[in-house]
């Protein structure tokens, strides 16, 4: 799986894909937190940081699927998932190591943003006067979010040979989940279980970390996600006949 993980990440590293992904996430929520009026943390004054941590999920629907959709993808367009399938390695080995070098460009992309607290910690007044807390928070449920959106990714380029289709199927799946049950829960028709349904959704528990508060239920929850999708791609991979 190391292996695996090593041969991914240095692919991201020695090709644009990884450079373009953190630029665009980090020039995208730097105009949002910086520049557009609307969201700007100059000009509405409080020292927090809910833009990065309310637009950051919208920027990943689209950034992760396009890191991810080369992994499976491309190597059954090329014919090396064969190649790679006779090296003594498990299904689980190359599907996790393919996951956590994904995982980990994302993690690479938010450790910029660290500035960005940086500079709103010194704009408080008094400087520092901030929650800390729920920053915190915020990045951890961004992060596990990240890894969701990954596994997300992963489940689409096990599809396809066709990068764009699973960059498609991936944004579209990564929607869904993160928003996609919260809007369902709005309908009347479900009464007394719409918290059940929210429930279901990242969004709810994406909330909930943004608090500040490590719920070990909210971290079961992400979890358990993404082993779902992760086993089904697994399930893909090994009912493959090449």
């Amino acid at each position: 799986m190391l292996q695996v993980l090593s041969k991914e990440f240095s692919s991201f590293l020695n090709s644009l894909i990884a450079y373009l992904v953190i630029g665009a996430f980090l020039t995208v929520i730097g105009l949002f937190m910086w520049f557009f009026p609307e969201t700007s943390v100059l000009e509405y004054g409080y020292a927090d940081m809910d833009t990065l941590f309310s637009m950051g999920p919208y920027v990943f629907i689209f950034l992760i699927p396009a890191i991810t959709m080369r992994s499976f993808a491309e190597e059954r367009k090329a014919g090396t998932l064969e190649l790679l399938m006779t090296k003594p390695l498990r299904d689980w080995d190359i599907i996790l190591g393919k996951y956590l070098a994904g995982f980990a460009l994302v993690l690479v992309s938010l450790l910029p943003t660290l500035l960005y607290y940086v500079s709103v910690y010194q704009l408080g007044n008094p400087p520092g006067n901030l929650d800390t807390a729920g920053i915190a928070g915020s990045y951890i449920g961004l992060a596990l979010l990240g890894a969701v959106f990954c596994a997300a990714g992963i489940l689409a380029s096990s599809i396809t040979p066709n990068q764009i289709v699973a960059f498609i199927v991936a944004a579209f799946l990564c929607f869904v989940l993160f928003s996609g049950f919260d809007s369902l829960a709005t309908l009347d028709v479900w009464s007394a279980n719409t918290l059940a349904i929210r429930q279901l959704g990242i969004l709810y528990h994406y909330d909930s970390l943004s608090k500040g508060l490590i719920d070990s239920r909210d971290l079961l929850y992400f979890g358990s996600v993404i082993f779902l999708l992760l086993s089904i791609t697994k399930i893909i991979i090994g009912s493959r006949q090449w």
